[in-house]
C-alpha cells in the first residue's frame, strides 16, 4: 500500500522552471533554458548542468529572486490534488534539484511533509554563483531512501511523480513511477504516463488510505521463484533481440555514413568539374571578344577598300566591262538581222576602245592592294580564333556533360543515404523500445528481489521474536534455580537477556 508520494517541483508542482525565471531577471534565460533542456533530456548530467546554470546567476539580487519566485504559478490542479492526497492519508514530499527559496514556498503553500532541495549561496544580498545541497551530486533516489528510513517504510510503499532525466532514479526504485508531461527518457521507464498538464489526473491512481486504516492486512502471497526466472528469461530474450537490432542499426548507420561520403566526394568532383567548365567558358567568351574585334577590323577594311576602288575610276571600268559582256552574250545567243548585229558589234568595238583609254589611279590602286591584304589577314585571324573558340566551347560542353553524369550518381548516393538513415532511425526506435522493455523488466526484477528480501527479513524478525521469547522463558527458569546448558546460555547472550 502506498504511503508516501514524492513529487518533482519544476514543471510538476509549479508550471515553470524556477531557474529559468531567475535567469530572466538577468536577461540570460535563453542560455539557462538551453542547459536545462539538455539536462532534462539526459544529454548533460545534472551536477554539471546545475553548476553551469547557477554560475550564470552570479550577481543576481536575492530580493528580486524572492519576488520572481513568488510570481511563479502553481501547476494546474496542484493545490486541490495535494489537499485531497493529504486528506486520504498520504505523506507528501517534494524532492527537487531546484532551490530552497521555491521549495520552502511550496512546503508552506501546499502543506507538504517534506521539501528537499539545494541552496543558492549569497553574499551582501546577491548570489555568488555557487550552489550546494543533497541534489548537486546526489540522486533523488538517495534522498528518497533517507525519507523512507524516517517514515520506516519500503520502496514498495512509495510513489514518485517526475518529468525529466534527473527523476529516473526516483521512479525506478518506487512501486509506482508516474511520468507527468515528461521527456521521452522518463516515459520509457514509467509505470504510468500522464500527458495532460493537470495534477488532478493523479487522483484516480491513489485510493483513500484513511478508509484502509481499520482493514486487516492480508499477508502478501509469496512470489514464486518461477516468476523471477520467467522475468529473467524474458529479459534475456529482449537482450538477444536488442543485440540483433543494435547490430542492424549500426550496420545501417555505417552504410549511411559510407553513402554520405560517396555523395560528398561526388559533390566535390562536381565542384571541380564546374570550375573547369567555367574556366573554359570564360576562355571561350574572351576568345569570342577577340573574334568580334577582328571581324570589325576586317569589315571596316573591306568598306574602306570598296570606297577606294570606286574613287579610283574602277567603277566606270567595271560598268563598261559588264556592258561589253552583256552585248557579246546577246550577239552569241540571239538571232539578229545583219543590220542589228552590225550595230551591236560596232558598239562593242567602241566600248573596247574607250576601255583601253581608261586607267586606274596608281596611288589609290596601291593602297587598295594593301587594304585587301590587311583584310585577308584580319579574316584569317577571325577564322583562327573562331576555331579556337569552338574548340574551347566543346571542351566546356564536355565538362558540363560530365557534371550531369556525376550529379546523377550524387543524387542516387544522397537518396540511398536518406533512405538508409531513415531505416536506421526506425531501427533505433525499435532499439529504444526494447531498451524500455528491459528497463521495465529490471524494475520488476528489483521489486521481486526487494519483496524476497523483505520476506526474508520478516521471517528473520519473527524468528528473533520467537527466540527472544524462548530466551526469556529460559531466564525465568534460570532465576527459579534451573541449570542452563551451553546453548541456552548462548541464546540468553544473543538476545541480551542476561
Amino acid at each position: 500500500m502506498i504511503k508516501l508520494i514524492a513529487f518533482d517541483l519544476d514543471n510538476v508542482l509549479i508550471d515553470s522552471e524556477a531557474i529559468d525565471e531567475i535567469g530572466k531577471l538577468m536577461g540570460i534565460e535563453d542560455k539557462i533554458s538551453e542547459i536545462t533542456k539538455k539536462a532534462m533530456e539526459g544529454e548533460l548530467d545534472f551536477e554539471t548542468s546545475i553548476k553551469e546554470r547557477v554560475a550564470l546567476l552570479k550577481g543576481a539580487s536575492v530580493d528580486d529572486i524572492k519576488k520572481a519566485i513568488y510570481d511563479i504559478p502553481l501547476m494546474e490542479g496542484a493545490k486541490e490534488t495535494i489537499e485531497v492526497l493529504k486528506e486520504r492519508g498520504y505523506k507528501i514530499a517534494t524532492i527537487t534539484g531546484s532551490f530552497e527559496v521555491i521549495a520552502n514556498r511550496m512546503k508552506e503553500e501546499l502543506n507538504l511533509d517534506y521539501a528537499v532541495s539545494n541552496t543558492l549561496h549569497e553574499e551582501d544580498g546577491v548570489l555568488t554563483g555557487e550552489v550546494s545541497g543533497p541534489l548537486v551530486n546526489g540522486s533523488k533516489a538517495d534522498v528518497l531512501t533517507d525519507l523512507m528510513k524516517k517514515e520506516d517504510i519500503s520502496a514498495d510503499e512509495c510513489a514518485a511523480v517526475g518529468d525529466g532525466a534527473n527523476d529516473v532514479s526516483m521512479l525506478e526504485m518506487v512501486k509506482l513511477g508516474i511520468a507527468f508531461n515528461a521527456k521521452p527518457v522518463l516515459r520509457e521507464i514509467a509505470d504510468v504516463v500522464i500527458e495532460k498538464k493537470d495534477l488532478k489526473e493523479l487522483l484516480p491512481l491513489f485510493e483513500d488510505n484513511m478508509d484502509n486504516k481499520d482493514k486487516v492486512e492480508v499477508p502478501e502471497t509469496p512470489v514464486k521463484e518461477e516468476s523471477f526466472d520467467k522475468l529473467l528469461a524474458e529479459k534475456r530474450e529482449y537482450e538477444k533481440k536488442l543485440n540483433g537490432l543494435t547490430k542492424e542499426r549500426d550496420e545501417l548507420n555505417s552504410e549511411a555514413r559510407s553513402q554520405r561520403q560517396v555523395r560528398d566526394d561526388l559533390n566535390a568532383s562536381i565542384k571541380e568539374n564546374l570550375n573547369k567548365a567555367i574556366e573554359f567558358r570564360d576562355k571561350r567568351d574572351k576568345t569570342n571578344v577577340e573574334v568580334k574585334k577582328y571581324k570589325t577590323l576586317r569589315d571596316q577594311t573591306n568598306d574602306k577598300l570598296k570606297s577606294m576602288e570606286w574613287a579610283s575610276g574602277k567603277r566606270d571600268i567595271v560598268n563598261i566591262e559588264k556592258e561589253i559582256k552583256r552585248l557579246d552574250k546577246t550577239i552569241e545567243t540571239k538571232v539578229l538581222d545583219i543590220k542589228k548585229e552590225n550595230e551591236l558589234v560596232k558598239k562593242v568595238t567602241e566600248l573596247q576602245k574607250k576601255l583601253q583609254t581608261m586607267q586606274e589611279d596608281e596611288k589609290i590602286h596601291s593602297e587598295a592592294v594593301e587594304l585587301k591584304e590587311q583584310s585577308e589577314t584580319y579574316h584569317a585571324k577571325v577564322v583562327e580564333l573562331s576555331d579556337e573558340a569552338q574548340s574551347t566551347h566543346e571542351q566546356m560542353l564536355e565538362y558540363f556533360q560530365r557534371i550531369d553524369g556525376i550529379r546523377k550518381k550524387a543524387d542516387e548516393a544522397h537518396n540511398t543515404f536518406i533512405e538508409t538513415k531513415n531505416t536506421a532511425s526506425k531501427k533505433h526506435e525499435e532499439v529504444r523500445e526494447v531498451l524500455g522493455h528491459i528497463r521495465k523488466i529490471n524494475k520488476k526484477l528489483d521489486k521481486v528481489r526487494s519483496k524476497k528480501r523483505n520476506r526474508e527479513s520478516e521471517a528473520t524478525a519473527k524468528e528473533n521474536i520467537k527466540e527472544k521469547a524462548h530466551a526469556e522463558e529460559i531466564y525465568e527458569k534460570f532465576k527459579s534455580g534451573k541449570k542452563l546448558n551451553r546453548d541456552e546460555l548462548m541464546l540468553l547472550q544473543k538476545h541480551n537477556v542476561i
